[in-house]
């Protein structure tokens, strides 16, 4: 249904993974009341997600490289560019409000609309702030966090922890369409919106001791794994990605996961035990510190990359799959760790300050 003429105007600036984009979407399904659009980057996951849900509007910007160079004039002066685009698309469409998810294009989005005086609610899904997020966060409203463990590290603004919203799909019952016995253990592996190559390498080399003990394993691979189908067995379903993740970890016993935000909020909704791998490259390590919080409360294990080896990950999986009380505690604790209505409370905020 079309909000009415006298909606109140949002600006949803959200752009490149999914950890930004849903987010994003999540919330703005939560604001049907509100008139929106969408601030993106040419050939980014927006493009593809948005599509004709929401106007789309895109800028030209990129990320700070980490050393200065002759790049850094070229990125600063799309950056000024990209600022005042900003500004045209916020005048030109009296908006209200803007709402970010952080990411390089939260910058521009968050300075336009503060030189116009115009709030800002932004959204941090990871314990440990990105740099967009310690650098622009003094000039929003509020910052909505995903994990308490962030509000210690933005001590100068006002945070709220709302948990980070999820698609629609991990808040209701699925099933899982794969053809997979019913009375199998079940692992899945996913590697994040981008898949994880060292991880399935480790996956591939574990599993034939845990087809041996009765297991099936689905692997979401991702796109980038030159050896993606080295594995066959009749146990082993291997796909880049799969379209119904919520069917698939609400059918799974056991989940190897990157711990990117978003997947482990997908983790805690269907309520998965989980064996964490942190992806070591992630800025300021901020996966690992995702994950600490669903260790300590007894939800997952995790293990450093450079610490784990198939004979490790192996042995963990099985020891996991034939400790079924253990499993159950896991779960328990997975669904402690879980905010259903985190959308609604990021809606919330959107709607107390505009």
């Amino acid at each position: 249904m079309e909000p009415e003429a006298s909606s109140k105007r949002l600006l949803v600036a959200a752009s490149g993974t999914g950890g930004h984009v849903f987010p994003a979407l999540a919330t703005a399904d939560s604001l049907s009341d509100y008139h929106i659009e969408w601030l993106g980057v040419p050939h980014r996951m927006e493009a593809q997600l948005v599509g004709d849900r929401y106007p789309l509007h895109f800028i030209s910007v990129e990320g700070f490289q980490t050393r200065l160079g002759l790049g850094t004039v070229k990125v600063l002066v799309r950056f000024v560019n990209a600022v005042f685009a900003c500004r045209k698309i916020l005048k030109r469409g009296k908006f209200d409000g803007v709402f970010t998810t952080g990411g390089y294009i939260a910058a521009p989005a968050i300075l336009a609309a503060r030189s116009l005086e115009i709030p800002v609610v932004l959204h941090e899904s990871n314990a440990i702030p990105g740099k967009v997020t310690k650098w622009f966060s003094r000039w929003c409203e509020v910052v909505a966090i995903g994990f308490l463990d962030a509000a210690r590290l933005l001590p100068q603004v006002k945070t709220v922890c709302v948990g980070t919203p999820v698609r629609p799909d991990f808040r209701r019952e699925a099933t899982c369409d794969l053809p997979i016995p019913d009375e199998v253990p079940l692992i899945v592996v996913i590697g994040g919106s981008q898949g994880a190559v060292a991880v399935n390498q480790l996956v591939r080399e574990s599993a034939p001791a845990w087809f041996e003990a009765g297991a099936w394993v689905v692997h979401l691979t991702g796109t980038h794994d030159p050896d993606a189908e080295a594995l066959q067995h009749p146990q082993y379903i291997a796909m880049p990605f799969y379209d119904n993740v919520a069917g698939l970890l609400q059918r799974a016993n056991l989940a190897v996961s990157r711990a990117g935000s978003g997947t482990l909020t997908e983790l805690a909704m269907t309520h998965t035990p989980s064996i964490l791998i942190p992806f070591p490259y992630a800025a300021e390590d901020h996966q690992f510190y995702n994950g600490r919080g669903f260790v300590e409360a007894g939800a997952a294990l995790m293990f450093r990359q450079s610490e784990i080896s198939p004979e490790v990950l192996q042995t963990e999986v099985l020891e996991l799959l034939q400790s079924p009380e253990k499993l159950d505690r896991m779960t328990k604790a997975m669904a402690g760790l879980a905010i259903p209505d985190s959308a609604e409370r990021l809606a919330q905020l959107v709607r107390d300050l505009f």
